[in-house]
């Protein structure tokens, strides 16, 4: 399926480490500096979502995340009030340079690329880490975990399956 990709930019990072910058760069996202501008029916990449992401969601094509610093992450998402389909991804370890080895902290590029892992989407995924000199390690780092979420139907056995490595 052919995934639309935009991101929300909220413009607190450091510019030079902004990966949702370089994949503009490339022309594999859109970015979108305005909330009012973003696809209606669209999944929104919420770490603080009650649901998870899976299989079950792959029918909406318009992927939207939130490029925002972590550590104003819950207030931003407690006042973001547009609606979407909000998803959190399931336990994966961040190989970014800035949360290397940290679950749950991951960087734009790694969170869509896990998005179009889960969906069935492994070359794409590839290709937009592949933009990045460490970028391909993150998908050797959480390889079997990946793949089991891969394998799930639904965010239930999404659950089910992150057990296993928490």
């Amino acid at each position: 399926m052919d995934y639309n990709l935009y991101v929300y930019h909220v413009g607190e990072d450091d510019a030079k480490k902004c990966t949702a910058r370089k994949l503009a760069k490339f022309g594999l996202v859109k970015i979108v500096k305005k909330a009012n501008l973003l696809p209606k029916k669209a999944i929104l990449l919420n770490p603080l979502a009650k649901k998870a992401l899976s299989k079950e969601d792959k029918h909406i094509i318009n992927i939207v995340a939130i490029d925002c610093s972590w550590k104003n992450v819950e207030e931003f998402f407690k006042n973001f009030k547009h609606k979407f389909f909000s998803r959190s991804l399931p336990y994966l370890i961040a190989v970014n340079p800035t949360n290397y080895g940290k679950p749950f902290m991951l960087s734009t590029v790694e969170a869509l690329s896990a998005t179009l892992y889960i969906f069935g989407e492994e070359e794409r995924a590839r290709n937009l880490l592949s933009k990045f000199k460490w970028g391909l390690n993150f998908l050797e780092i959480n390889e079997m975990p990946l793949n089991d979420y891969k394998k799930a139907k639904n965010s239930k056995e999404i659950i089910e399956a992150m057990k296993e490595y928490l």
